[in-house]
């Protein structure tokens, strides 16, 4: 059994800590969780009876082989450092912090570290149907990559908003984009930004809008997101083009392929995200596994990590 402590009892705390308890049972036990926030902790205890409430970020962190960073981004280096100095590996929420230079010596200093960042993508079953697709399409052309909110925060997120809806650590590029942006990177080439331009509201809040245009390799990739020209809280696609059709991820786990009827025809396998997500964290945390024990894993490394955010920085300083 892998003892995990869980640093952030926000939702993705939370998220975690019901995979670990409700599908991983058998391979992690929580034995520690601690917020900055105590009324958070009590929160999720109380959520989740039998958690385990430390009184501070050391006490969290001393009996656990792995320590899970769900913090507001600007943190995650701190607690980050402090768990490798103990010995124990790392499982981090992205972005990896909030200063790239800070971001960069993290990796160099880490870079042979047990250490991966959570984009659930790298365990997606979505995804591995598309990989299964993607020899059909023939020679990859053209990627476009599409996010679109009704409002920002969305409303799940809103006991977040006072970091989530600000430009320092906050936005949605930060947040979806970089997720589109991990699985660009790993199944069609290195990313490089040609150009683009964020918009943000007059009063210190995070974006509202972005286009872009960027290389993965030698394909020419198009991206835009934007927030209140959705009916959907979260809309998102990821359409890939090649010489002999298309495929496409849309809403974070339906795999699709275009028929020569020009139709989008969803895998019959396919799951609403809501019931697949608890599947791929399960799936993530049995990476997670193999990683603390030294072993291969599919886990986004910390320099995938750093190459997505320092894009997604990038794109943010083109609206300054």
């Amino acid at each position: 059994m892998l003892k995990l402590a869980i640093i952030g009892a926000g939702i993705m705390g939370e998220r975690l800590a019901r995979a670990a308890r409700d599908q991983a049972s058998d391979q992690i036990e929580v034995v520690g969780l601690w917020d900055l926030a105590v009324a958070a902790s009590e929160r999720l205890a109380e959520a989740l009876p039998g958690l385990p409430v430390a009184p501070s970020v050391e006490a969290a962190m001393a009996s656990a082989d792995c320590v899970y960073i769900a913090s507001p981004p600007a943190s995650h280096l701190g607690y980050a450092e402090a768990a490798l100095a103990a010995g124990k590996s790392v499982f981090c929420e992205k972005p990896l912090a909030v200063d790239l230079q800070a971001a960069r010596a993290f990796v160099a200093t880490h870079a042979t570290a047990r250490a991966g960042v959570n984009f659930p993508f790298a365990s997606s079953f979505a995804v591995e149907r598309l990989v299964s697709w993607m020899p059909a399409i023939g020679e990859v052309q053209s990627l476009t990559i599409d996010v679109a909110f009704q409002n920002w925060p969305r409303p799940w997120q809103q006991d977040a908003a006072s970091w989530l809806d600000r430009p320092i650590q906050g936005g949605f590029t930060r947040e979806v984009v970089s997720h589109f942006l991990f699985l660009t990177r790993r199944l069609i080439g290195p990313l490089s930004l040609v150009e683009s331009l964020a918009q943000f509201p007059d009063d210190g809040r995070s974006e509202f809008d972005i286009r872009c245009k960027l290389m993965a390799g030698h394909v020419a990739v198009n991206l835009t997101g934007n927030v209140g020209n959705t009916p959907k809280d979260d809309h998102n696609t990821w359409t890939l083009r090649g010489t002999n059709g298309a495929i496409r991820l849309r809403d974070w786990s339906i795999a699709e392929l275009q028929e020569a009827d020009g139709r989008w025809h969803p895998d019959p396998d396919a799951l609403p995200n809501e019931r697949m997500r608890p599947l791929v964290l399960r799936r993530q945390l049995e990476q997670v596994v193999a990683m603390t024990q030294g072993l291969p894993h599919r886990l986004a490394t910390l320099q995938e990590a750093l190459d997505v955010q320092e894009i997604v920085e990038a794109i943010l300083q083109s609206g300054s």
